[in-house]
C-alpha cells in the first residue's frame, strides 16, 4: 500500500470566512489512526495571496477528553460571555460550503486544484 493511501484516511474541509479548517483521519505505519486539525488562513503578500496553517494533532487516547473539553469551553461561550448573541446566523454559510463541497465533488483540499503556497 503506498504511504499516502496509508496515511490519509478521512477528510472533512470547513470554510469559514478567510479562514478553512481540515479534519483529517490519518494513520501510522502500525494501522493506529489520529486526528489532525488544520486551520488555514488566507491573506495578502507582496500583491498576491498566500496560505498560512497552524496544525495541532489529537490520538486517539484524548479523544473523549479532547471532545469533553472543547464541548465544556463551546456551552461556556454560549452560556455564560455570549448569551444574547445568535450562533445560528451563520448557518446559511454553512450549508452554501457544504453544497459547494458537493457540487465540486471533492472535499481534498490537496487536490482541490487551488494555488496554495504554505509558510
Amino acid at each position: 500500500m503506498e504511504r499516502e493511501d496509508r496515511d490519509k484516511i478521512y477528510s472533512k474541509r470547513v470554510r469559514a470566512g478567510k479562514r478553512t479548517y481540515f479534519f483529517d483521519v490519518r494513520s501510522t505505519r502500525s494501522s493506529d489512526y489520529y486526528l489532525t486539525i488544520t486551520e488555514s488562513r488566507r491573506f495578502q503578500k507582496d500583491g498576491g495571496f498566500v496560505f498560512e496553517k497552524s496544525k495541532m494533532f489529537v490520538y486517539k487516547e484524548d479523544f473523549n477528553k479532547f471532545l469533553e473539553a472543547l464541548q465544556e469551553t463551546v456551552d461556556h461561550i454560549k452560556a455564560e460571555l455570549m448569551p444574547d448573541y445568535d450562533f445560528d446566523q451563520f448557518k446559511h454559510d454553512e450549508i452554501t460550503a457544504n453544497t459547494e463541497a458537493v457540487n465540486a465533488g471533492n472535499d481534498d483540499y490537496a487536490s482541490s486544484g487551488s494555488d496554495l503556497k504554505w509558510e
